[in-house]
């Protein structure tokens, strides 16, 4: 395979599972040295480390809570530190809680905001003053910021709409440094934050033209489309990757 991302370094955040993992090995594959970041799991952070390292590139697991700002611009720090330099940013962490609006306990809204809203927003900004010219910014939102099609995703979907909104800010901010900045909007995959099996499972395969989940690699396939070289004109983008989720 060749190797695009050579010299290159990449932070992917929430990386110890799912979405985050498969990104951390695709940047591998190319060459990429990675950085993950966890909040709990060292030892299957770890595993995601052998992993990379068995690539023949350098990878390095930093501990940090998405939802605690200050966490999240030291990690940036610490990578930089680390390695050297920073070209890539995957700001994947992210949680997910389904609840209904009219309750009066906000804990899950104001959590949700604080990881996929908040400690993403201080992801970019700590990572847009040390990623070099040309580097990539590439987060996640989803296919509900824009169609909620089912009860209790409301609180949800405003944290990946507030995401989608930013990226095309940030793009205008970083253009003239040539940093891309673009998001995905996801559709359903297959991880433990949202099993094929799960509450919504039926409903999400229904108004899918492909009748199913995608697999977390699919995901990262477009990941390291977007850090290589062939993706240097998008920017500002909110791309679907949601198996035609109301096609």
């Amino acid at each position: 395979m060749t190797k695009l991302l050579s010299g290159k370094v990449a932070l992917v955040t929430g990386g110890s599972r799912g979405i985050g993992t498969a990104s951390a090995l695709a940047l591998a594959d190319l060459g990429a040295d990675v950085a993950i970041s966890y909040s709990a799991s060292e030892d299957r952070a770890m595993s995601v480390v052998s992993d990379m390292e068995r690539k023949t590139v350098r990878a390095k697991a930093f501990k940090a809570d998405q939802a605690d700002s200050a966490q999240v611009a030291a990690l940036v720090a610490d990578v930089y530190r680390e390695f050297g330099r920073l070209d890539i940013l995957v700001a994947n962490a992210g949680v997910f809680e389904a609840g209904a609006i009219d309750i009066s306990d906000t804990a899950a809204l104001d959590r949700m905001h604080a990881v996929n809203v908040t400690g993403v927003i201080a992801a970019i900004r700590a990572a847009s003053q040390v990623i070099d010219e040309g580097g990539r910014i590439i987060t996640m939102s989803s296919t509900s910021a824009v169609r909620v099609g089912a009860p209790g995703l409301a609180d949800y979907s405003s944290t990946k709409a507030a995401i989608a909104g930013y990226v095309k800010g940030a793009a205008r901010d970083l253009g003239p440094k040539r940093i891309t900045v673009n998001a995905l909007a996801i559709g359903p995959v297959e991880t433990e934050m949202n099993p094929d099996s799960g509450p919504f499972a039926n409903w999400l395969k229904s108004v899918t033209a492909l009748g199913r989940y995608a697999q977390p690699e699919e995901i990262a396939a477009v990941v390291a489309f977007l850090a290589s070289p062939a993706a240097s004109y998008i920017t500002g983008s909110v791309i679907a990757v949601d198996g035609g989720v109301g096609a």
